[in-house]
């Protein structure tokens, strides 16, 4: 954060996110999943983005996810991992601090706690916003934004006006799949299970490999300095484009009239 060095009071002006031409946009793979597994497969893909993008040194840790054959890694914790819980908040806050180089152990626990209530807040409330797009179909996009944080005096340092510049933007665009699974204890019930489990769990992974083929492709854009994050859901106007290409994509209906 920038504030001014004198003891006089000023007036704060925060603007929205500023996009700038040098920012770099990775567009993830689709990820479709039902909605018991999404908040995991979602866990697992922001908190991949925000390790690869820390800001500071930091330690890894496995995590074992429990709806799918896929291990991924997030910041360090020495606590145990919180339980995704329903919230009612709509925005989210900032960083109390970030990673100061001065101060590794104080701030590192207080990022971290912000950090995985950052995550699970954003993943709630974008499956509170998701849009119909179909017969037991919900989608929505997810959006990490990375900007560095410009601050400017104006009016004798009574005003102090703060710009939050993006240098990068993941985006990733999630189908919420509720139709009922079989339930049966037969041969067909059982491989049609396992069929909808392989196809999650391998567009997971597929999402997860892009993450690190993209993080590694170009690093020149990102700021020598400190940094935070953004996670945004954004309402396109094309879903009905999507609904379109669905319908379009299922196989012919039987003509009962031939």
């Amino acid at each position: 954060f920038f504030f001014p060095l004198s003891t006089q009071r000023c007036i704060v002006l925060r603007r929205p996110l500023s996009v700038t031409m040098n920012c770099q946009i990775h567009q993830l793979p689709e990820f479709e999943s039902s909605t018991s597994h999404v908040r995991e497969a979602l866990q697992a893909i922001l908190h991949t983005i925000l390790f690869i993008r820390s800001p500071g040194p930091v330690a890894p840790q496995d995590v074992q996810c429990e709806s799918f054959q896929t291990t991924y890694t997030r910041i360090a914790t020495d606590d145990p991992m919180p339980p995704v819980q329903s919230t009612t908040r709509n925005t989210f806050s900032h960083y109390d601090q970030q990673f100061p180089q001065n101060q590794p152990q104080q701030s590192y626990h207080q990022v971290k706690s912000d950090l995985d209530r950052r995550v699970d807040d954003s993943i709630e409330t974008f499956i509170r916003t998701l849009s119909p797009i179909g017969p037991e179909l919900m989608s929505g996009r997810l959006t990490v934004s990375f900007f560095e944080r410009r601050g400017k005096q104006k009016l004798f340092g009574l005003v102090h006006q703060e710009e939050k510049i993006v240098w990068e933007q993941w985006m990733l665009r999630v189908v919420v799949n509720n139709t009922p699974r079989p339930m049966g204890e037969d041969a067909a019930s059982v491989i049609e299970r396992q069929r909808i489990q392989d196809t999650a769990e391998g567009m997971l992974k597929a999402v997860l490999l892009k993450v690190f083929e993209l993080a590694g492709s170009e690093i020149d854009h990102i700021p020598p300095v400190m940094y935070d994050f953004e996670i945004s859901n954004a309402k396109k106007a094309d879903d009905r484009d999507e609904v379109y290409s669905r319908v379009t994509n299922l196989p012919a209906l039987i003509n009962l009239g031939s």
